[in-house]
Parts: structure tokens; sequence; C-alpha cells
């Protein structure tokens, strides 16, 4: 919305009001400081929740300001992209009503340190209401004392904090100065109401939008006067009729009696519990979350608390139901799954129109029900296979990607590009069809233990027990596959899947940026270091250790457990990947993936299970086998490959188009220290002649390192002379490090000056040319048209991207 001269002055008017009553406040008070905090009990009396949802027909007053039209489109564009998902500053959460009603807290989920388990946190499922949740030790960023303009402002933390940015704003222009803290691992300073004299005190600029320009004066009259009406709650829209049929339709579906279902269901919940479903056609507003409930269709969902989805009930009889997403749509949670017609008779086709039969449930004891092999043993492994790999994407993502928003400690155990392609599943599959593969997961079932199948019963050294199961397991799978082979010949092309000739899902390129992962389908960028091929073992083993059976809220056992146990399946995937390498080139490959490690050190840590005696399938021609194998592999793939990659992959400038894809592709073949100058994760806007036509760039740096087989100790690894480039049109990754602003005249500039900036002033020179930096006063512009773009691009798949890791450049 656009403010006139004279609209302005009367806002300014009104903030200053809204300063003055805070201000007068501290005037008043009977009790100046106790330990440095204002007694708001004294001035303000007793805090309690207040009942702020409007009942179902309810009406705001006339003129009266709208949570979801006029406040919810603030908090969504300029709160959210720091307060959603786990890491959440205070662990407050702007996405939802219930987010904001719950608070904030002093509690850490990330603690490397913690040495037990803590009590769970998570929206909508530990804690039913806002009482609930101070019992939990959440505060309120609303006033929750008495109703008047003064207690709504002065005894409201958001308040607060939006003042303490008008009242100290940032420069607007350069790097934020030094008392700004923006790692990941910052100590948080999470400050009651009554804490907060001592919080501006001590950090005057910590106002919010942290380390981020202010809301605009519009934007933050409509706030303060939304609390001064006492922040109500108007209802949100109700689902859509086509949204209420599909799921009645659906839960129908899933809670079917008979034995077969109930296993069915089960296997799949455990799958897509993490998924925000969409109904294929329907709204692109209306996500839903898969749940177990103790109520049926019709009734009230009453979400089960349980920590893991696979944890026991606790009630006689499970529904599955489809609640609604509350939240807004956030990138580094959004894990888009959706259900249609042809999904549920793809469903009918691999669960229920195979022979099998089911006579008895699993039981939901932690040993059995951690272990898919033995729970789920009566469906057919190709049927859970295929219905993994329909959407591998997905299931990919749930594990690299993750939803728990920061995952630099497992995440070092990948590399920062690699691709990943599948074993084939179909019964003529001789490795692990149904018989074969039957008998080599009976067999060797202890050996598929995960670390969290222990339970509670897991000591801090308990990784080393399932170290040495999982490296028994390789070794076994080495002896297996020798014998596959001896059998039938070495692996080809042929034994991959190849996505049916359509499905994309064939071929994964997975992108790790530090903390965070993105997993795109397609294989994009130049040749990698290494690559996965994946198995159905492998496939479900990730799942259950990362995504079914992984808690945030776990100790530091468990999760160093689960880092070291990831470094065997990295293992198993790049031994798989090997396997189909010429033979006398694996052990040179193998040891580049290791370079400067040696004896029994790296023999420990990256022990490699590669059939070393038994030639490969696949036909080469050339001294470059890596390369000739996904030349051979896309061909392979067909349709299912998708789109080339001429940026990246083309060697010769004549096979791009654009200009600004030529010059694009001149960036994407540098490499080495000359991509010093730029973060992880870059986002370019290109200016043409017609702002509709604008066109965008995600840069990405894949960095080098000797090993990955490391829990600590990354920097001492890095081999950043070995770094390359990725340049992708559009949109990848949630987390953007800096926005570039490039007119298309300027990019043969613009990449001039990434190859041969030398000085720390000619890096500061090109940020402030380029770059939009924290403190650039129209950065929220930039924000939004990113956004839009980002909504554009990626349609249902897209959510709002996160600024926590934006850099001070």
């Amino acid at each position: 919305m656009i403010i006139t001269p004279r609209q302005s002055i009367k806002v300014l008017i009104m903030l200053s009001l809204f300063l003055l009553v805070s201000a007068c406040s501290s005037v008043q008070q009977m009790h100046k400081r106790i330990k440095g905090e204002t007694d708001f009990e004294a001035l303000y009396g007793l805090s309690a929740p207040k009942q702020r949802l409007l009942a179902a027909g309810e009406k705001l007053g006339k003129g009266a300001i709208s949570y979801q039209q006029d406040i919810k489109p603030i908090l969504d564009s300029r709160c959210v992209t720091c307060h959603a998902c786990y890491d959440a500053p205070c662990q407050l959460k702007l996405g939802s009503i219930a987010g904001i009603e719950r608070g904030a807290t002093k509690q850490l989920v990330y603690d490397g340190g913690r040495l037990e388990n803590i009590p769970p946190t998570r929206l909508f499922i530990d804690a039913v209401n806002t009482e609930e949740w101070r019992d939990k030790d959440f505060y309120p960023v609303l006033n929750e004392r008495i109703a008047s303009n003064q207690a709504a402002l002065n005894n409201s933390l958001l308040a607060k904090l939006l003042q303490l940015k008008r009242n100290h704003p940032l420069a607007e222009q350069g790097k934020l100065d030094s008392s700004f803290e923006l790692g990941i691992d910052r100590k948080l300073v999470c400050p009651t109401v009554a804490e907060f004299d001592q919080y501006q005190r001590k950090h005057p600029k910590w106002g919010m939008p942290y380390a981020l320009p202010g809301l605009s004066l519009k934007q933050e009259y409509t706030v303060m006067q939304w609390l001064q009406e006492g922040a109500k709650f108007d209802v949100p829209p109700a689902l859509s009729r086509q949204g209420k049929r599909s799921v009645k339709k659906w839960e129908q579906f899933f809670n079917r009696p008979s034995l077969k279902q109930q296993l069915v269901s089960r296997y799949i919940f455990e799958h897509i519990f993490i998924g925000h479903i969409h109904f294929k056609g329907h709204s692109d507003k209306e996500f839903y979350r898969l749940v177990r409930s103790s109520t049926g269709t019709g009734q009230p969902i009453q979400e089960l608390k349980t920590r893991l989805p696979y944890d026991p009930p606790g009630v006689s009889q499970i529904y599955y139901r489809l609640a609604p997403v509350e939240e807004v749509i956030v990138e580094k949670t959004h894990f888009l799954y959706e259900l249609s017609p042809t999904k549920m008779r793809r469903y009918q086709e691999l669960f229920f129109q195979t022979d099998y039969e089911v006579l008895t449930l699993p039981t939901y004891h932690a040993h059995f029900a951690a272990d898919p092999f033995s729970a789920f043993a009566d469906i057919p492994a190709t049927s859970r296979y295929q219905f993994m790999l329909d959407d591998a994407q997905y299931f990919v993502s749930g594990f690299i990607k993750g939803p728990v928003c920061r995952g630099n400690t497992a995440l070092g155990v990948i590399r920062d590009r690699f691709w990943i392609s599948f074993i084939r599943p179909n019964k003529a599959q001789k490795l692990f069809s149904n018989a074969r593969f039957k008998g080599f997961i009976k067999q060797h079932e202890a050996l598929l233990s995960l670390p969290n199948t222990s339970g509670n019963q897991l000591g801090l050294f308990g990784y080393q027990k399932y170290d040495a199961l999982a490296q028994q397991y390789l070794k076994s799978k080495d002896e297996f596959v020798n014998q596959v082979i001896a059998d039938r010949g070495g692996f080809s092309i042929a034994d991959l899947w190849d996505g049916d000739g359509h499905n994309q899902n064939a071929a994964l390129t997975v992108f790790r940026h530090a903390d965070s992962a993105t997993v795109v389908k397609g294989l994009v960028g130049d040749t990698p270091l290494t690559a996965w091929v994946v198995d159905y073992p492998l496939f479900e083993r990730i799942h259950y250790l990362l995504v079914a059976g992984f808690d945030i809220y776990s100790s530091l056992k468990y999760q160093l457990a689960s880092r070291k146990y990831m470094d065997f399946l990295r293992m198993d995937g790049e031994g798989n990947f090997l396997r189909l390498m010429p033979i006398s080139q694996r052990k040179a490959m193998y040891d580049s993936w290791n370079e400067g490690l040696s004896g029994k050190l790296v023999q420990y840590l990256n022990k490699a299970y590669y059939s070393a005696d038994y030639e490969t399938g696949v036909h080469y021609q050339t001294d470059n086998p890596k390369q000739e194998f996904f030349t051979q592999l896309k061909q392979h793939f067909g349709k299912a490959a998708g789109k080339p990659d001429t940026l990246n992959q083309c060697e010769q400038e004549a096979c791009v188009v654009h200009r600004p894809d030529a010059q694009m592709h001149r960036l994407a073949k540098l490499t080495g220290k000359k991509l010093g100058l730029l973060p992880e994760m870059s986002m370019i806007r290109v200016r043409t002649t017609k702002p509709s036509k604008d066109l965008v760039y995600t840069v990405l740096v894949n960095r080098k390192f000797a090993s990955v087989a490391f829990i600590v100790g990354e920097d001492f690894l890095r081999q950043k002379e070995q770094d390359t480039l990725t340049v992708v049109p559009g949109f990848l990754g949630s987390y953007p490090n800096i926005f570039f602003d490039v007119q298309q005249a300027q990019l043969d500039e613009f990449v001039t000056v990434i190859e041969r900036v030398e000085t720390a002033a000619d890096k500061d020179a090109f940020y402030a040319k380029f770059g939009v930096r924290r403190t650039h006063p129209k950065i929220w512009d930039y924000v939004d048209w990113f956004s839009e773009q980002h909504i554009k691009d990626r349609g249902i798949e897209a959510g709002v991207l996160d600024l926590s890791r934006y850099n001070n450049l």
C-alpha cells in the first residue's frame, strides 16, 4: 500500500503516541526495579492466557484490524523468514495463531552437549492450548494482563521489540557492525517482557526484525493498532468442500478394517508423516498432515503425542486422519506429497493386487517397530521399494533436506553435491527379487539393527556396537553381491531403474549447503566427485535412521550414533556406484574421496566394500568412465532424465542460446580460489529491459573436502583450490546467503570481478555495487520480489525463503 505524505505524518504521530504511552508507564510504577526487572504484576495485574480467537460466526467491529487480512501478511513476509521450524529463535514460531499464542521460551532445541533426552515441544502436538504451553515454560509475546491501551503495548514483547528497532534503526549502507551476532550457534538472548529493560540496555540495536531494517511505518502502525484492539484472531478461511470430500474419501481408505489395510496404512504413515499432503488439482493453499488419532472421521482429531511415528500408540484403536496444516508453508520444511485418484490406484496396484496374506499385525515393541524389514515383512519388498521410488525425491529429501532445519553434524557425512540413481525393483532383477532378498535379509536381520532400536538403553559409546554391525553388514553384503555377480555377471546400466521411461524421480541431485541441503530431480551440474546407487535395504534404513527414527529432542549419544551410522550408509551407496565402474579404476576413485588419509584410521572410518574382484557389466570406451557412465545413464533414462543442463554440462558456449545464460555459463566454469568471493548460496536477479521478464539464477559453491569421514574438523579438511560452482536457472535451496541485483548489461563485469577480485576493498566494492546487504534500505522489496518469483517459478512446491543464514557481506 502506498502512503501519502499526509498519511505518513499521521502514522508518525500515532507511533509517537505509542512510544509515549510505553514510556509513561515506567513513571507510574510503584516498584521501579526488582532485580533489574519491571514489576508488571503491580502495574497491570496477574498474567493469564486470554481468549483471542473469535467464535464461529463472530465478526470484528467495523474498522478493526483483521489478523487474517492485515497482520498475517506482515508476519508471513517479515517475521516467518526467521521464526519458523525448530531453529526459530527462542522457539518463537510466528507462522500460525497457535505459535503466536504459545510465545517463546529459553529452552534450547539444539544443544550439542545434551546428555539426556528432553521433553518435546512440537507445536500442535505436545500441548493443546496456551495454558499447557505456560506449564512448559513458554512465556507470552502478547499482553496477557489487564485490557488497556497501555498494557496492550507495554506488556507486549512483540510491541517492545518493534519499538526498539524504530528507536535504533540500522545504518543504511555498509556491513552490520560487530554488535550483531549472526552465526546459527550464537548464544540466543530470550527476554521475557519483564526482562526487556535489561535487554534493551545491553542490546539496543537488537530490535526486530533482527539485524534487518524494521517494518514500514504503515506495517508497524497496523500491528500496534491490532495489539491495542486486543490482538484478536478472526477465524481462518474454512476448508473447501472439495477438500472436505477428499479428506473423507482418503480417511475411509486408510482406515479400512482388514489386517492387510491396517498394515499398509501403518507403512504409508511411517513414510509420509512429515509431508505436506496436497490433493492434486485442489487449492494451492490447502495442505494436510497424515496423523494418528484416537478419534475417527467426523470427530475432532486427537493426535497421538508419541515421540516417534512407530512408538506404541497407547490406545486400542488407531485412526489415520488428515489434519489441515495451520502454519504458513516455509521452504525449509516443505515436503510436498500429492494424493490423487491416480495415487490411490497406484496404492491398490502395489499393495492390494499382489498375492500375499497378513495373518497378524506387528507389535510396537521398540526393537521390532524400529526395524522395517521385520515389521513389514508380510508386504512384498518390491511393493515397498516401488512405493518409495515413485516419489524418490520426497523420500530422499526427508533424510537429506530433513524436517529439523539444522543438520550440520548429520550433513557432514555427505559431499556438497552428488548424484543418486536406484537399483531396478522389478522381479526380473535378480539382486533383490522377493525370494532372494527375503532370504538375505532374514539371514542378516541382526546386522540391520539401527541405533534407535535400542530404545532408552543406548550408552554414550553405544554407537560402537552399531558401527560394528554396519561394518559386518557391508562385508556380508559384499560377499552376497559377489555371489550374484558370479552367477549372472557384473551390474550394468540395465540394472538401474529408468523411471519407467517417464518418472523423473529416477535421477536426483543432492546439494549440501553446510548445515542444510536440497534435493532436485535430474542430474544437475557438472559430473560430481561421487555418486550413490541406492538399493531397497539402503533406502529403507536411511529413512528409519534419519526420518522415522530421528528425534530432534534426543541426547548427544543418539545424535552421535546416528551420525556415525550414516557414514556406513553413505559407503553402501558409494560402493554400489563403484561396482559399476571398471575394476581398474575403483581403488583410485575411492582413494580420491579420502585424500590425505591413510593407514588404520581411514580403514576404520571408510573401509571399502565394492566387489573389488569382479568386473562391471558396463562397457566403456574412454579413459573417463565416470563421465561416460552418466552419458549412458542419461540415454537409458530417456524422458525421465529431464531437461539437459546446458549451463553446467555443456563445454561450448555455442550450446547456450540466451545472452544472460552465456554469462552464467561462463560463471559456472569458475573453480578454486576464484570462488572465495561468493558465499555458498546466492540468488541473482538479472534485470532486463522489461521488469516482468527479469531472470533469477541460483549460484551454489560446491566445497571440496579431503574426506567427509570425520565428525569434527571440517575446516582442516577443506580443499578450496578444488571448489566448483553450479549455476541453476530459477530457485534452489531454502536459505539464501545473499541476493544480487545485476543489470543484464553488467553481467560481464559481474563475472569478471568474481574472477579477479583480490583485496578486501575489492570485495567491499563488489558487494556495495551488486549485493543486497542486510542494511540495504530496500531489502524487503527484494525479499518480496524474490518471494513472488519463487511462487511463480515453483508453484505449490514453493515456501517462504529463510533469511536466518543471510550473510553480513
